[in-house]
This record gives C-alpha cells, structure tokens and sequence, in this order.
C-alpha cells in the first residue's frame, strides 16, 4: 500500500515522499510486514522518478546499522536523520525507560558519520526530568558538543498526569531549569554555527519550495537545511544547484549555480 500511494504521488508530479511515524524505523519488526524498515526505503528508492525520500521520527533503540547503510547506499533517500537522544546521562535515559545508553547513541552517529561524512543529524532533548541534577544535564550539553548537530528541538520538562514520570521527586525549581536550557541552547548555537560556516562555497541539490518572507526563493538541502537565494518564482518546485554563499546559524544564503 505504502508503495503504490508513493508511486501514484510520483506520477502526479510530486518532488518529495515524507514517511511518518512516531517510531518510523520500527517499521516492519513483527512479522505480517513483509519488510523491515531499510527494505522498505530501498523499495522506495527503486521506483522512477525525480524525487526525494524522507522520514521521521527515529528511535535510536531501532536505529540498526542496515538502516544508515541503506541512507548511504539509496541516492533518493535524504541525508538528514532525526534521531531524538533526550539526555546525555545514562542514569536519566534510564529513568526515562530509553532503552538505549550515551554510549549506542554516540556509537551510531560515528558508524553514520563514517558512511556520510555530510549527513545532517537534528534531535530532541528534555531538559529537568525529575531527579535530574546539575552534573547530569551537564552530560547533555557534552553530548551536543560531541554530536555536531544541525539542530535540535529542546524542551524543559512538563509533567503528563498518569505518567510515570509526574510521580517522581522533582525538586529543581521551573527557574533553574531554565538557567540550564539557556546553556543547553548556547552550547547547540556555536555547534550549528560552526557545520553551516563549513557548508560556505560548497554547491548542494535544493528543492525550491516558497518565496520567503525576505523575498528570495527558499528550499530544502538533502540535510533539511533552509537555504534562500535569489530566482525566478518558475523554479518553485524543482530541483536546482545551489552554491552557499553565507551562513546565518541556522540558515543560509546562496546563489544559483546550474
């Protein structure tokens, strides 16, 4: 069913194929699927067209080395994996049932960082779950340091009712977690600083999509990084060369360059 749909969308002209869920990569673990995850991008990838391939969300407890080969190895499917991490410390990710250590995550992103050197990582991060101390958050913030993000979603904790969590001893008042999200975001605004300046004077494939508020035409790199530049409104919709001519932290600027 997924096949035929994305088939049918191709046909009808469309440029880029999103697949959803909230653990997408556990697709296809039980049986009655017919295919993992990875097989099913492969599928994906093999039908014609000009188009690209995207997916999110991913759990790193799912996040086998099959799948970053499979990203590395399908020309269609987008460099940028969204891989929420939540905290930095094991005893938290732990308290969180996280499944998954500091150690796996980190050891992911080197196995995908190896295999593309230029993909394109964002995440989630929660910042003051229950119990959670100073040093402890302070692991987080060398995870971001160590995991060269492009950028993360970022939140301060809020208790659910009927969670597990909202039991929990919770003394960190709402205003010292905030002194330690303001570092969090301090620490990840140098990180992506840092990997667009590096992206200054290199040429990436853009899938223009709107006119921008500053006027430029604004699209999409593989990486799911905002780029403008200055064109023609015809180009919304396909796919154009564009070289970066400068970097704004979280976005970049750029010129035509086919």
């Amino acid at each position: 069913m997924i096949i035929a749909e994305a088939k049918e969308l191709i046909a009808n002209g469309y440029k880029e194929i999103t697949l959803l869920g909230q653990n997408v990569n556990s697709y296809g673990k039980y049986p009655d699927y017919g295919c993992n995850f990875s097989q099913l991008l492969r599928e994906l990838n093999a039908i014609e067209g000009d188009f690209i391939i995207r997916f999110m969300t991913s759990h790193p407890k799912d996040c086998t080395h099959e799948l970053l080969e499979t990203m590395a190895q399908c020309e269609k499917v987008a460099k940028h994996l969204h891989l929420p991490f939540q905290s930095g410390s094991n005893r938290v990710l732990d308290a969180m049932n996280r499944r998954y250590t500091r150690e796996k995550y980190l050891g992911l992103l080197e196995y995908a960082y190896s295999l593309m050197p230029e993909l394109s990582v964002t995440s989630d991060v929660i910042v003051g779950f229950p119990g959670e101390t100073y040093e402890e958050f302070c692991e987080t913030v060398t995870l971001v340091e160590q995991a060269n993000f492009t950028s993360m979603f970022t939140f301060i904790f809020s208790s659910r009712e009927g969670t597990k969590a909202a039991a929990m001893p919770d003394p960190v008042s709402r205003e010292e977690k905030g002194k330690w999200f303001k570092e969090l975001l301090d620490a990840q605004e140098k990180v992506a600083a840092k990997r667009t300046a590096s992206m200054v004077g290199k040429t990436y494939r853009v899938l223009c999509e709107s006119v921008s508020k500053s006027g430029l035409i604004e699209g999409r790199t593989q990486g799911n990084i905002i780029i403008e530049f200055p064109a023609d409104v015809s180009v919304i919709g396909s796919f154009r060369e564009v070289k970066v001519t400068e970097s704004l932290t979280w976005i970049l600027r750029g010129e035509l360059a086919d």
